[in-house]
């Protein structure tokens, strides 16, 4: 009896260790794999890995930094649970062997944010005229293509955004959970939807299927709506009225038209956030907003605004529009220094930490000209940051190469 006590033991023991070995090695195995593979885009952290009796493997300190980005996402834990001990050692040491429930967990994931948070390399070759009308352009500046960035949001007191993200795949469908502290939160429920993960990446079977989406925003949106409105110089009413009208000229160049309905619930949205519930679509062209013809005239979006069914919100197909704007659209037209109104005023460059923070248009020797908000202003070189292709760049410029240094401010009183 003895003997066979020890026995269980020491064959207990082995046993443990040898899980706790096979896990540690298989997913260093997967994970170096995966850093491989994403080598060319990012670098991929896997921290400390450990695992669990009951199937769940875990990674403290794991991390990815985009190449685009300057900061990365920092993942104080990542955990995989795979339910039971044997999926886990089967699906690390043969991924598309999967066909169970599993479940990814990332807690205290968070992200730094810069006034500039894209690099310099990243757009600067992106040409600006073949790029389409953005559907979301919330200027937040006199220049209205000077759109929302991260620099703002620094400015509207969110440093950094940061919460935790649940992924849980059933045989019936996938759900997704993203719980942020400054930013919202957003649910969706896929019936059908399985991620099929292999050595060689990740596929997505069953979009064809629509999915639920629960989206809230935690009151990001008046404090944006405030903010915008006050850089631009508008009312929150004036402002929404400009973000509206931009969704419109955004779908029609791409060949619809939204509904009075949908304008009103996005203007809305805009001012007031709150909760909306949705279905969406991601195989099709609208994302699952119903593009309303003559053979069904009735049909609207499943959209609920904080609990209450909104009606008539489609789309209608049109033929798309390419609005010519000339450039000098874009130019405030100039009113005299006593002026209250703001407009373009010139300024010794050599006050130019003054104007930290404001917009401004730097002129270059070579003629090349710049405009976008002064970041920063050192003793040889300042940084303009402006918006390209939906990021925002920054672009170091030497002081003794500026030829004229303007600022877009108020006129003084006499």
């Amino acid at each position: 009896m003895k003997r066979l006590l020890s026995f269980l033991v020491v064959f207990s023991l082995v046993a443990f260790a040898g899980y706790k070995a096979s896990v540690w090695w298989l997913a260093n195995q997967r994970l170096a794999e995966a850093r491989t593979e994403l080598s060319s885009v990012g670098v991929l952290e896997r921290g400390q890995i450990s695992s669990a009796l009951d199937g769940r493997l875990l990674l403290k300190g794991a991390s990815w930094l985009d190449f685009r980005l300057t900061q990365p996402l920092t993942m104080g834990l990542v955990e995989l649970d795979a339910q039971s001990p044997i999926e886990l050692v089967t699906g690390l040491a043969n991924p598309e062997a999967v066909s169970g429930d599993w479940t990814l967990v990332i807690e205290q994931a968070r992200m730094l944010l810069e006034p500039t948070m894209f690099r310099n390399w990243v757009t600067e070759d992106v040409d600006e005229s073949s790029v389409s009308a953005p559907l979301i352009a919330l200027a937040c500046a006199p220049d209205p293509r000077q759109h929302l960035g991260s620099g703002d949001l620094k400015r509207m007191g969110i440093d950094s955004i940061g919460g935790n993200f649940r992924l849980t795949q059933r045989r019936d469908g996938l759900t997704v959970e993203l719980h942020t502290s400054a930013v919202g939160s957003l649910e969706l429920n896929w019936p059908g939807a399985r991620l099929h993960v292999s050595r060689t990446g990740i596929d997505l079977t069953g979009q064809e299927q629509s999915a639920e989406a629960t989206l809230r925003d935690g009151g990001l949106m008046r404090r944006i709506s405030a903010y915008c409105a006050r850089e631009t110089g508008l009312t929150v009413n004036e402002w929404s009225v400009k973000a509206a009208n931009a969704l419109a000229r955004g779908m029609e160049a791409r060949g619809y038209q939204g509904s009075g309905q949908l304008i009103a619930l996005y203007r809305q949205w805009l001012t007031e956030g709150g909760e909306l519930q949705f279905s969406v679509n991601f195989g099709s062209e609208t994302f699952g907003v119903p593009d309303r013809t003559e053979e069904s005239p009735r049909v609207a979006w499943q959209v609920k605004y904080n609990g209450v069914q909104v009606p008539d919100v489609y789309l209608t197909r049109m033929q798309p529009t390419e609005p010519e704007v000339a450039p000098e659209a874009y130019e405030p037209v100039t009113h005299p220094e006593t002026s209250s109104r703001p407009q373009w005023f010139a300024e010794p460059v050599e006050n130019a930490s003054m104007w930290q923070g404001q917009t401004v248009r730097v002129t270059l020797s070579n003629g090349k000209s710049v405009e976008g908000r002064l970041e920063s202003v050192g003793e040889r070189e300042l940084e303009v940051a402006r918006m390209i292709a939906g990021g925002e760049v920054a672009y170091p410029m030497l002081i003794r190469a500026v030829a004229r240094f303007e600022v877009w401010r108020r006129g003084r009183a006499n």
